[in-house]
């Protein structure tokens, strides 16, 4: 499933304002070189600091509340956890700084890049099945930070998560060994062609360059198939949070019995009113000791930033389509925090950490 953001939230959605910060979070941006991509990676990493950088909310912007850390504060010394985040279809690393901020003050060292062809401002229905240069990017980085003269002293190379959200989920699946079949996600659009994610595929809009384009129909049968089914498994990853995961249908069954980290699914609303392409409780029965949560009341947009009293009808005024501002009934804040419970502990336990 995906969201899209409007032109006008795609430009101010990338500006850090400052903010006073109560926890010393440290923030930073870094660019890693991906040969794949031909091109450096965006990269957003938080750690526990010692709180003496530039006070700033990472994230804020009109429409989301942002993220308070410290910018280039000093690093606390040794190595530490590391949590990989990989973000959702049209959005960017930054938008999960809520749950970055949690993490780096449990005393883990979380990065986000932006996945270039899935982020806002830069999404399109072509590019959006090519999971493998997702999967890429996270390893890629992986590579870069253990290799690093400085980032190297602070990476512990033995515990090593990911957490995925929505498309995201789908990448940390198969970084954490999940193969797909595209004949099998090719038949779930036809099966359900009116769903949020297939829609998608139907044409009409995509973005480059920060700018709403016209698209055409994408066929899915037209995705690379060897591609699409490799193996994109990282031995180096050793544990994994999925919330909402994308591809859920796709996952073949023999690959998910060959799991062998930890998994915790988080699903996102009540009993029965999950969408299909997420649902992850079989998922959870298929992968062997994988755990699985709902988080009640809640919807896919719910893992987003908290939204600005006037967000939705911003949203609505620059003809936004998707409900990512619209009540739940519960407060997202409060779904936040039911959240980063689960996954704080969720590393924490299979991370090894003690605090």
């Amino acid at each position: 499933m995906r969201f899209l953001l409007s032109t006008t939230l795609l430009l101010s959605a990338l500006a850090l304002q400052p903010a006073l910060a109560s926890e010393p979070v440290g923030t930073g941006d870094i660019a890693v070189p991906s040969p794949a991509r031909a091109k450096n990676l965006v990269v957003t990493l938080w750690y526990p600091s010692d709180g003496k950088g530039e006070p700033v909310k990472v994230g804020d912007n009109r429409i989301f509340k942002g993220a308070a850390a410290f910018r280039n504060a000093a690093i606390q010394p040794g190595k530490l956890p590391v949590v990989i985040m990989s973000h959702g279809s049209g959005s960017r690393g930054i938008a999960m700084a809520w749950i970055a901020q949690e993490l780096a003050e449990a005393g883990f060292l979380v990065v986000a890049p932006d996945h270039p062809g899935t982020t806002s401002g830069d999404s399109t229905p072509a590019d959006t099945p090519s999971i493998w240069e997702r999967t890429d990017d996270i390893s890629t980085i992986i590579s870069s930070l253990s290799s690093d003269a400085e980032w190297s002293k602070s990476v512990d190379a033995d515990r090593i998560g990911v957490l995925g959200f929505s498309l995201g989920g789908s990448t940390a699946m198969e970084l954490a060994g999940a193969r797909a079949n595209l004949d099998a996600y090719v038949q779930y659009c036809v099966d359900y062609a009116q769903s949020m994610d297939c829609t998608w595929f139907s044409g009409g809009r995509g973005f480059k360059d920060g700018e709403a384009i016209s698209v055409p129909k994408f066929d899915l049968r037209s995705v690379d198939r060897a591609r699409f089914e490799q193996s994109n498994h990282d031995g180096r990853i050793r544990s994994a949070v999925l919330v909402d995961p994308g591809l859920e249908v796709a996952f073949t069954k023999d690959s998910l019995k060959a799991i062998d980290i930890p998994l915790t699914f988080i699903n996102l609303g009540s009993q029965g009113k999950i969408p299909v392409s997420v649902l992850s409780d079989q998922l959870a029965k298929d992968v062997p000791g994988a755990t699985y949560a709902q988080v009640d009341d809640a919807d896919h947009f719910s893992f987003l930033p908290v939204c600005k009293p006037e967000a939705d009808a911003f949203l609505k005024s620059v003809g936004e389509i998707d409900p990512i501002c619209v009540s739940t009934g519960r407060d997202r804040a409060d779904i936040h925090r039911q959240l980063a419970e689960l996954i704080v502990n969720a590393f924490k336990e299979t991370l090894k950490i003690n605090k």
